[in-house]
């Protein structure tokens, strides 16, 4: 009898590094073996230097070594690793290849972080984002992605367009205090507002039905909203949630200290002092959809992670 796949995907943001590992069963289907996730911030200082701060490699390193131990424990045979937002941006980004190179290559021979342009990796998340929502043949499906660096709009998975607003990027950029001044706030929103104004143009808005939110940003805004005590990942997927309820929990969030945002049980420490600026995002979006009349938004805890994988299933299965 043959030995089931176990295969792996790693997603390397701005802000968070992330690993999935799953089985391959043999009627095709997934056994997911692990989710983690972990705080890097290797998009630190990128916005204003153009570089990786070398606090951020080594950050970066040790967690993929971590990451790399695991795969070699569960027997993972084949691994993609995205890198993403800013990775693109970086001028020493050589440094960082080399040490996925040296991680990766225990799990292949050869396998490096390959650079997901903002097309493929909104035709990742949309994939992961929508695998299990059920028959959506009737609706106009937007997938937004709010990372660390970027935010993707994906509209039915063939028209997207990723904005340069994410959570650090524009905390590192105008919310330098916590929290925010009003003028901060203003500019802000300004530069998001004119960001959004390019998404209406390219991916049209205005012709969604149903607006589906992922990553840490989103599913920290759906835990606080559900009430939840501790971060409770099945709770938040699929979870359908007021969209004006959401708002008026990221403008909250925005205008709390990191100390408060810390309290919420369901905060990662390393997301507090940026969730802000990923609150001001979805401000501006929720504001466009509610006028809209789409009052409801569903909450996703799969995304670009889920996409990469089933693109490693698809090129082992072939590659066999």
């Amino acid at each position: 009898m043959t030995a089931p796949r176990v295969l792996a995907a790693i997603d390397c943001g701005t802000n968070s590094i992330r690993l999935l590992v799953s089985e391959v069963r043999a009627d095709g289907t997934l056994r997911e073996l692990t989710r983690e996730n972990t705080i890097v911030r290797l998009g630190q200082g990128v916005d204003a230097t153009g570089r990786f701060a070398p606090e951020a490699l080594e950050r970066v390193d040790a967690a993929l070594g971590t990451y790399t131990d695991r795969m070699v424990d569960l027997g993972v045979s084949d691994v993609m690793m995205g890198a993403t937002s800013a990775t693109r941006d970086a001028a020493n980004r050589e440094d960082f290849f080399a040490l996925t190179r040296r991680h990766l290559g225990r799990i292949r021979e050869g396998a490096v972080a390959e650079v997901v342009s903002g097309t493929e990796e909104a035709q990742f998340s949309f994939a992961g984002a929508v695998a299990d929502l059920g028959d959506l043949t009737d609706e106009t499906v937007c997938v937004i992605d709010l990372g660390g660096g970027s935010t993707e709009f994906v509209v039915d998975g063939d028209r997207s367009w990723s904005a340069d607003m994410g959570c650090v990027r524009l905390t590192e950029r105008f919310l330098r205090t916590v929290p925010p001044t009003d003028a901060e706030v203003d500019a802000a929103r300004a530069y998001v507002d004119e960001l959004l104004a390019t998404v209406n143009r390219e991916v049209d808005l205005r012709s969604v039905t149903r607006v589906v939110g992922v990553a840490g940003t989103m599913t920290t805004l759906a835990a606080i909203e559900l009430g939840l005590d501790h971060y409770d990942a099945a709770a938040i997927h699929r979870s359908r949630l007021p969209l004006g309820h959401l708002r008026e929990t990221a403008r909250t969030l925005l205008h709390q200290t990191v100390e408060e945002r810390r309290a919420h049980p369901v905060m990662h420490p390393g997301r507090a002092d940026v969730i802000g600026g990923g609150a001001v995002v979805v401000d501006a979006v929720a504001t466009q959809f509610l006028a809209q009349g789409i009052d409801e938004i569903t909450v996703s805890e799969k995304d670009i992670l889920d996409g990469m994988l089933s693109a490693v299933v698809a090129r082992t299965a072939t590659a066999g």
